[in-house]
């Protein structure tokens, strides 16, 4: 049973700060490889251990056509290296560059500041509340549905608030 309160409209305002968040991030991220797409895979190798570009793309619900295209810009912008998995020669790895490590800590601080300007009217500890409340409901829904083109959901999303 739902808890929200009457007139409020989740669907509307997760949109409105989706689409506030989006357009920032890909104005200051301008400069990587597909923008905040880039961000989320450079963020992802840099963060987790994903054993291949396979497991890569199917963390981030990325279609794996579409992401060898994009290890391809970040790889040729030396972000990124494709390596050999030790465990199957066939397979690669993607693992961050020291350039790559470098260009996320300044992107993150970049994003961070983005977020921080959106959610300005909300107290240190609200802000604390909404990214883990947020995180912990996407965790679940990605779970159920790993197979979900993330990227795409927020494009439809953005699209339809504009």
């Amino acid at each position: 049973m739902s808890r929200t309160p009457a007139g409020v409209n989740l669907g509307w305002a997760l949109a409105v700060v989706l689409r506030r968040w989006h357009d920032s991030v890909e104005e200051v991220l301008s400069h990587l490889p597909q923008g905040t797409r880039g961000y989320h895979v450079l963020s992802t190798v840099v963060r987790e251990d994903m054993p291949t570009q396979a497991a890569l793309a199917a963390h981030l619900a990325i279609d794996r056509t579409v992401m060898t295209y994009l290890i391809d810009e970040l790889e040729a912008d030396g972000l990124v290296e494709r390596q050999p998995d030790p465990a199957d020669r066939r397979a690669r790895r993607i693992v961050p560059t020291k350039r790559g490590r470098d260009f996320l800590a300044t992107a993150d601080r970049r994003v961070a500041a983005v977020e921080d300007a959106i959610l300005t009217g909300l107290t240190p500890d609200e802000r604390s509340a909404f990214h883990d409340l947020t995180h912990r409901a996407a965790t679940r829904i990605h779970a159920e549905d790993p197979e979900a083109d993330l990227c795409a959901t927020v494009r439809e999303v953005v699209e339809e608030t504009r």
